[in-house]
């Protein structure tokens, strides 16, 4: 018997490859083990998965230097995790898509432009994944501009943000899940708040990732905040461009109406 994944000898009572470390699969694939495999990798109190979310709200650095500093194996890197994030943002999506939509007023929006705002909305969320993606380097320039104390270069800090976004992400997907099932007008009503919650958060994980003086967080998070917007604005109107560009929206659609 021999691993299928490195090609070293077994015994027949291993579970593990003692090599390179991979789990030993016998039986093929089912239902029950598929979903028996979901538990084990996401729910089980032992594993990587809550343990790296846990800490994330807790002890950031911990997870964030740690995997910057070469620990790999005790928490779950940066891509799976965001991985799982946009999972379930494309899970929310098509909640919102085909279940939640015809009951949202998008008339209650700010700066409202009747059905123009349902068509801008529909055609954001579509790029929303995208748009998410943007944020990571946004967060990172920030918190290398602001939050350096420990020197990290901007690819460690982009790992740092890619941390904090897609913790974020999947935490709150309970709250997002709810909402839009049960009261979809609040989920839209309550965006701008868990955008500035979004925020904070992130603030949060890149000081904790490098702490300085609390002084001198007076000026450093509103512009480390303004940083962020401008660059959130700026991607906002180079993507409203690309539509007005490509004929998905039009100038009349950007235009409030009395």
């Amino acid at each position: 018997m021999v691993c299928k994944n490195c090609g070293s000898p077994l015994r027949t009572d291993y579970s593990f490859c003692p090599n390179c470390g991979a789990k030993v699969i016998r039986n093929r694939i089912t239902v029950k083990n598929l979903w028996y495999d979901v538990i084990e990798r996401y729910f089980n109190l032992d594993n990587s998965f809550l343990r790296t979310l846990k800490d994330l709200v807790l002890k950031p650095e911990l997870v964030c230097h740690g995997y910057i500093s070469g620990i790999r194996k005790r928490y779950l890197d940066p891509i799976s995790l965001l991985a799982i994030s946009l999972t379930l943002s494309g899970v929310i999506l098509f909640i919102m898509k085909n279940i939640s939509w015809e009951t949202i007023d998008f008339s209650t929006m700010p700066f409202s432009n009747g059905e123009s705002s349902e068509k801008i909305m529909s055609i954001t969320m579509e790029y929303s994944s995208i748009l998410f993606l943007f944020y990571i380097p946004l967060f990172a320039i920030c918190g290398f501009l602001l939050l350096n104390k420990k020197m990290y270069n901007l690819p460690e800090h982009m790992i740092i943000a890619m941390y904090a976004l897609a913790a974020f992400s999947v935490i709150t997907f309970p709250y997002s899940l709810i909402t839009l099932l049960f009261t979809p007008q609040l989920y839209l009503e309550v965006s701008l708040y868990y955008s500035v919650v979004m925020i904070i958060y992130c603030l949060y994980v890149a000081y904790r990732n490098s702490p300085g003086d609390l002084v001198q967080l007076l000026w450093k998070v509103p512009v480390y905040v303004l940083l962020f917007l401008m660059g959130f604005f700026g991607v906002s109107i180079v993507f409203n461009i690309v539509l007005l560009i490509t004929g998905a929206i039009s100038i009349e659609d950007m235009v409030p109406k009395n």
